[in-house]
């Protein structure tokens, strides 16, 4: 289904360069990714959101600038449904962004929410009272319960202090479906799929290190 990527820094990054490499990893996907994208990042006075209906790798206005925290959405809109501005991610809830990547079958849990996806988000919240960690591990046992077939459930939640955490689940095609995660320079990238390193004092290979299926963490 969708494409997912945060980029979370100790210093200001450009975030051109990730977004143009997240725009490739989307036209190139074997699903199509072109029903709207979204992203959200950090600024000086708090959160920024942008969302727009085309596929990212069409949009001429996409953000620019530094930023310190990014996290970026391509959709694919399951069944071709829904295919709004507002049903873009990442949602936003004052205080956290929020992108999924996933499908799930026969789902019973009673949510408010536009999509599936932003009710996993506001289902998931109940469960932490505050604490976000503890709200992925329960809440997402729940959404597993109450549910006939997860095809995958990948998602991350970043707030303001630029605490990110994130969850991943599938049942199949890994090669798919799997999150990639890369470190170095204190950068710290989670994608649904590798991309070269764009900086232009580097040679343009990056670490990549699948993620576990079923790990939940920080980063």
């Amino acid at each position: 289904m969708c494409r997912i990527l945060c980029v979370r820094s100790d210093e200001p990054f450009d975030m051109a360069s990730h977004l143009a490499a997240f725009a490739q990893i989307s036209r190139e996907s074997r699903e199509y990714q072109g029903d709207g994208w979204g992203c959200a990042w950090i600024a000086a006075d708090g959160w920024r959101v942008y969302r727009d209906i085309s596929p990212v790798w069409e949009d001429a206005a996409a953000p620019s600038g530094r930023t310190t925290l990014l996290l970026a959405h391509a959709r694919s809109a399951y069944r071709g449904e829904g295919i709004r501005v507002e049903n873009n991610m990442p949602f936003f809830d004052g205080e956290r962004a929020f992108i999924f990547n996933g499908e799930l079958h026969g789902v019973r849990i009673k949510e408010r929410g536009r999509i599936g996806a932003e009710k996993v988000f506001n289902f998931i919240k109940r469960f932490g009272g505050g604490d976000m960690g503890r709200a992925l591990e329960r809440g997402l046992d729940a959404i597993e319960k109450r549910t006939r077939y997860v095809r995958a459930m990948n998602l991350i939640v970043a707030d303001a202090s630029r605490r990110v955490h994130f969850a991943t689940r599938f049942s199949e095609e890994p090669d798919y479906f799997r999150m990639h995660a890369s470190r170095g320079d204190g950068v710290r990238i989670l994608c649904s799929a590798p991309y070269p390193d764009s900086h232009p004092a580097s040679d343009g290979r990056r670490a990549w290190t699948p993620v576990a299926n079923g790990a939940i963490g920080t980063f």
